[in-house]
C-alpha cells in the first residue's frame, strides 16, 4: 500500500480565496448525512476468521464553523448493546466522537476509528450520492465507499483495512436514517 499524505500537508492552495478552499458539492454531501443513523454492521476478522454482526448507533452534527468557508462535523457513535465483539476484540473503541473538517478534498480528522492519531482522508466523488475515502496512518491504510440511497435515507458503506499491507478488516454498513 502507498501511504496517502504522509506529510499531513493541507495547504495546498495557499490562497484563501473561497473558490480554492470550498468544494460546494463536498459540503452538500456532507450535509445531507447530517442524522442519528441506525448501523447494521458485518465484520469480517481475518486473524481470528470469524464475522460478527452488530448494531450501532451513529450521530453526525454539522459545527459551527469558525468561517463561512469552513464546514465542521461532529460523528459519535455508540451500541445499541452489550455486544461480545468489543470483548473479544479491545482495539474497537465500543463508543465515541471524532471531530473533523472540509479543506479542499480533505477530511482532517482529530482522530481515526482505530486509533487516537489524528490525520487526513482524502476524498474521491463518483456521484452525486457516492463518495470514497482513502486514509492512512500508524500502519493502517483505509478504502472507505460511503454511498447515500433513496433520497438519503439509507446509506451503504464498506470498508477495507489493511495493516502492514495484509487486509485484516472488511466491514460492511447498512445504514437506516432515523433522525435527520
Amino acid at each position: 500500500m502507498v501511504v496517502i499524505n504522509q506529510k499531513k500537508n493541507i495547504n495546498f492552495g495557499e490562497n484563501n480565496s473561497p473558490e480554492i478552499s470550498l468544494n460546494s458539492n463536498l459540503k452538500r454531501w456532507f450535509s445531507r448525512n447530517i442524522g442519528l443513523w441506525k448501523s447494521n454492521r458485518t465484520y469480517f476478522l481475518d486473524e481470528v476468521q470469524k464475522t460478527y454482526t452488530l448494531r450501532m448507533n451513529i450521530k453526525i452534527e454539522a459545527l459551527e464553523n469558525k468561517s463561512e468557508w469552513e464546514s465542521q462535523y461532529k460523528f459519535t457513535w455508540y451500541p445499541d448493546k452489550k455486544y461480545d465483539f468489543f470483548k473479544e476484540n479491545p482495539q474497537y473503541k465500543e463508543k465515541g466522537e471524532m471531530k473533523a473538517f472540509l479543506k479542499g478534498h480533505q477530511l482532517v480528522r482529530e482522530n481515526f476509528y482505530l486509533s487516537s492519531a489524528g490525520g487526513i482522508s482524502n476524498i474521491k466523488q463518483v456521484d452525486e450520492h457516492e463518495m470514497i475515502f482513502e486514509s492512512s496512518y500508524e500502519d493502517w491504510f483505509i478504502l472507505e465507499h460511503t454511498r447515500l440511497v433513496d433520497s438519503d435515507n439509507y446509506r451503504f458503506r464498506v470498508i477495507y483495512s489493511w495493516n502492514q499491507n495484509k487486509l485484516k478488516i472488511v466491514e460492511n454498513h447498512h445504514e437506516i436514517k432515523i433522525i435527520k
